[in-house]
Parts: C-alpha cells; structure tokens; sequence
C-alpha cells in the first residue's frame, strides 16, 4: 500500500496500536464539518451541516469544496482533510448561502470555483495555489444566474455550464466562452424528472411518497469513452432514498438518453444514508470515486454529510457506484486498474450492533442503545460534558477488533458557523472481563476537530468490551450517534439466506410496477442482510443493506424494464455466500 501522510496533530497523542501507515476510511468521512450557520435552520439545535460536495484533483492533491463552509479541504491521499478558510463573498454581500452547491474545474494552472447564485453578483475565482488562501477573480460578475451550478472543460478546450434545482423547472446546459466567462448562445434545457416511471425520482423517505414533486438538482459531468455522463440528483435531500442518476450522450449538450442502470448512486440502509447531490473523479491512480450527501434531517431537514464511495465503467460502459457495505470500512486507492465493481470493502465487520451497553449517565430519552443502532439519526447523550463521561459497549465474547469509528453527535451545541479551534480529547480503552481496562487510543492531547473520528489499528486489539472516555467536547454535550467496532467475531459465517422470494405487479394487474415486495427466511445466524439488484445478472450494481428485518420494500425500479435480486447475510463472522439470481420481469 502506499505511504500515507500524517497530520502530526491528529496522531501524536495515540497509543502505540493506533496505525501510522492507515489503510482504510469509513464514511461518513472524518472532516471538521462546520456548523450551520443559518439562525432559522438551527432552531431545534445548533448542529453541523454540510452536503452537495464536489471533488477534483489539482496538482497532486484532492480539493473538496462543500455547501457553507466558509472555507474548503484538500487532501494528498483522501483520508487527512486540511481545512482551509476562506469566505468567497464579494464586498457588502449579506447573504447565508456564501457558497451553497459550489461547481469546482480545473483549466490551465489553475482551480476555479463559483457558488450557486439566481442573481449575477457572483464572482468566479481562480488559484493556482490554492493550499493556502491564495484566490484571484476570474471574473467580477458571472453574467448566467445558476443554482448548483456544474462546469465542464472539454478535451477541445471548449466550457460547459449545467445548473438547475427545483421540482418545476429542469436541468438546464449553455456553453461558456472560457476566456470571457459570457455566454455562447441560449441555455437549453437537457433534462427532466420522469418519476412516473423511474421509481427512485419518486420524493419520500422510501420513494413512496407522493404529495409533493421531486427536485432535480446537482449537475455533474463525466466523460469517458468519448460518452458524456450527465449526472443530477433527485427526489430530496431529506430523504434516505435521495440519490443520483445518469444520462448518456454523444456530445456535451446531448440530446442525452436515460442509462438503463440507475439510480448511479444509492444507499437508503445503514448507518450513512443517502447517496445524492454528488460529483465523479477519478483518484492518484485514475480510478473512479463517487463522492455524494449523506441526510441526518433530524435537527434540520439541511443537516448532512459526506460520503465517498468507489465508482467506474463497466465494459459495456455502464456507469456505476458501489455502495454496498459502504459505512464499514472501506480501502483507500493504492493502485491503478482497482476493480470497484467488487467494491473496496476491507471485509471488518461490526461487532457491536444492538449489543449490550452502558454509560456513565443518561439525558432524557437520549438512550445508550440509540448509539448501538446504526442509525445516525438517533444518539445517546450523557447529562454533561464533563471529562470522565464514558461509554461501554459488550461485543458479547472476545473478537480482533481492526477499527473503531467514534461518531459524535451534537446535543446542546452553542456555536454556529466555522468555529476556528474546535477539537474533541478521549480516551478508547478495551477489556476482555469489563473490569481490567487498557488503553487502546490516547486522543488526550488531539487539538483537531474529529466528528466522525476513525481509528484504525496496526495490530488487531482483542478483546470483548469497549469503552470511551471524554476528556473534552468542542460543544455541547458528549453525545454519540454511533461507536462502532469493527473487526472480526468469534462466529462462523451465516448460512445462505433460504427462501428469498421478489414480487412484483404482473403487466395486467395495473399494480405499480415501480415496487416489488422482497421477502426471505430470518436466518437465525444473521446480522443483517444485504441486497443487490440491477438490469441484468451480471449488473446487480445497486444495494440496499437491512437490519432488524426479513423483508424490504423496494421502490426505485424503471416500470418498463426488468430487474435481477440477490441477497446475502452477514454478522460478525463475515459475509454469506449470495443466493441465485432471481428475476423480476
């Protein structure tokens, strides 16, 4: 694997087992998130907020601009994000969306970004240094009003803008002088929501709602092949369901025609849903990477994160993003010609779902299991913030744990906006009888701020409990929406799921052929499940991951197409063999 750069502030504080040379990620990404800044979206709680994230590589390093950050990252190997500050507003601009759904290109020796605006007071600006706060304008006004706007340099040197985002009007394409900035001819419309057929356009929290009308959003564009993917977002960004989609064409203005194979992106299960508003590039290696908005919507319909998923082609040119298992620990690029359609799944298990628990005190109905659940969007918050509240969770026997991701949730927080010198201290500790402790991860003298904190060990730590001490909290009080131990279980495999049955509406009934009703045998040695569908036997690109059940509603299929269905299980041992492909006409 390559060698990986540390951020000496992040690490020197941990024990000798924490790894030097990491290996894996876990999403959501570890990113010191700022927190909303807008007053009337904060007031069922301060908390952070970011989404609609674009990703390019700029000389070397990966540059990621998000919606109101007041400020960027860029990264040397897509695990450590050094944050930069910087407020792209013009002088006398008074307004919350600094930088709402910014487009991101590279032209020349330099990096250009503008934000969405429905006026022309917007500024691009431009830097060939851009590590540092280092920018210029490219323009003092851009002359075309776009909201999530995306631009697109061809290999001919010619400029395209794609933008839009409502659930009236579509996503529109103009071509830009790259130069001047002006445009050359009239916007044209390229796309549109179809949800009476494509199922997942469909808004609700499952795509089976339909008392309001999906928004498209989220331009994107990819060339490879000599094909142009044009790539937007839909129903929501509420929603678990939100995802992306592609159309194809042969030329950057279309006329584009809808893939068989979508939603490109999805994942409506597990503990980091949502898999919308993203962006396609490729990493120091020239393989794909999707990344996309993970929904919270709890404190706030806008409260978000960012995932990364592995991404590509197929050899029929089908575009796709795997994300099955893709909130477990995933491996980051070492190399060229990385296989995506098998996924980058390290192949750790979580160990401590739904297990045994306690802690130091509990706030209300804030309960110690919520952070055990896998759902980010529910937590266990101690009473206070004060060093030496803990949380102990039981992996139920002694296990190799590889890695433990700490994801704290904000519960009381006071502060809004990018807050310059925030940071989390605690302590991680394992025991094999709950009574004699050993530190595993010293983070007491960590200066960063770590929300979704991600520690992977050199050598495996064995042992059947952990616990987490805080030492400090940036704000608010110490609260988690998951402490998640991954690693290895002293369990066999699950058996093959028995029974797995897919129905779906017959042509004559008139039922809605965009759902199917997917049901299977509860396996006894199970965890969860995963699910995997697509177009044909050997494109089963899309998955849904379940827990706590043995069916699932289904609802994001193409009414005129025909779809393939595995399942698997997994728990704590490891994955299942998948079942015969079952088809749904």
């Amino acid at each position: 694997m390559f060698t990986v750069l540390i951020a000496l502030s992040l690490f020197a504080s941990q024990s000798p087992a924490a790894s030097p040379k990491q290996l894996t990620y876990c999403n959501p990404i570890n990113m010191d998130y700022g927190y909303c800044p807008i007053p009337n979206f904060s007031e069922q709680g301060k908390h952070r907020a970011t989404a609609d994230p674009a990703i390019t590589m700029f000389k070397g390093d990966y540059y990621l601009f998000s919606t109101n950050q007041w400020g960027y990252w860029w990264s040397h190997d897509m695990l450590h994000w050094n944050f930069v500050a910087r407020k792209f507003l013009l002088p006398g601009a008074n307004v919350y969306d600094e930088l709402c759904a910014p487009a991101i290109w590279v032209m020349g020796d330099s990096l250009y970004v503008i934000g969405s605006t429905y006026t022309n007071q917007f500024a691009i600006w431009k830097s060939s240094n851009p590590r540092v706060d280092d920018w210029n304008e490219a323009i003092h006004h851009f002359p075309v009003p776009a909201w999530d706007p995306a631009f697109f340099l061809d290999d001919d040197g010619r400029l395209f803008l794609y933008h839009g985002s409502s659930n009236t009007f579509p996503t529109y394409g103009q071509e830009i002088d790259p130069k001047t900035f002006q445009p050359i001819g009239e916007k044209i419309e390229l796309l549109r929501l179809h949800d009476d057929l494509h199922g997942w356009e469909r808004f609700g929290e499952n795509n089976d709602n339909t008392f309001l009308k999906p928004f498209i959003e989220g331009s994107w564009m990819t060339k490879h092949a000599g094909k142009y993917y044009l790539q937007y977002g839909a129903p929501g960004t509420e929603f678990s369901g939100y995802a992306d989609g592609v159309y194809v064409g042969d030329h950057p203005l279309g006329p584009f025609t809808y893939q068989p194979h979508n939603p490109l992106s999805y994942k409506s299960g597990g503990f980091a849903r949502g898999a919308g508003h993203g962006a396609t590039y490729q990493d120091a290696f020239d393989n794909w990477w999707h990344v996309s908005t993970i929904t919270i919507a709890v404190k706030n319909n806008f409260e978000r994160r960012i995932g990364i998923w592995p991404a590509g082609f197929d050899k029929d040119g089908v575009m796709y993003t795997n994300c099955a298992y893709g909130d477990y620990p995933t491996l980051l690029p070492d190399k060229a010609g990385e296989d995506h359609v098998a996924g980058r799944f390290a192949g750790w298990m979580l160990l401590n779902y739904g297990k045994p628990v306690q802690a130091s005190s509990t706030l209300g109905g804030f309960s110690p299991n919520l952070a055990v659940d896998e759902s980010m969007k529910t937590y266990w918050s101690a009473v206070s913030a004060k060093k030496g509240e803990w949380f102990q969770s039981d992996l139920g026997a002694v296990s190799t744990i590889r890695a433990i991701q700490v994801n704290f949730a904000d519960q009381d927080a006071e502060v809004m906006g990018k807050v310059p010198g925030l940071y989390h201290q605690y302590k991680l500790y394992a025991s094999d009888n709950g009574k004699s402790w050993r530190v595993i991860s010293d983070k007491s003298r960590n200066l960063t701020d770590v929300p979704h904190d991600y520690v992977e060990f050199a050598k495996p730590v064995q042992a059947r409990y952990v616990k987490i001490e805080n030492i400090h909290m940036p704000t608010g009080k110490f609260a988690l929406s998951g402490l998640r131990v991954f690693g290895i279980g002293p369990v066999a495999k699950p058996k093959p799921v028995k029974n797995f049955v897919v129905l779906r509406a017959d042509t004559v009934s008139g039922a809605d052929r965009r759902n199917a009703w997917l049901k299977w045998q509860v396996s006894g040695d199970a965890t969860g499940y995963v699910i995997y569908t697509g177009i044909a036997p050997d494109k089963l690109y899309t998955s849904v991951m379940v827990y706590g059940a043995n069916e699932y509603y289904f609802n994001a299929m193409t009414k005129d197409q025909p779809y393939y269905f595995q399942i698997e299980a997994f728990n704590e041992g490891g994955v299942s063999a998948r079942t015969p492909v079952s088809l749904a006409k």
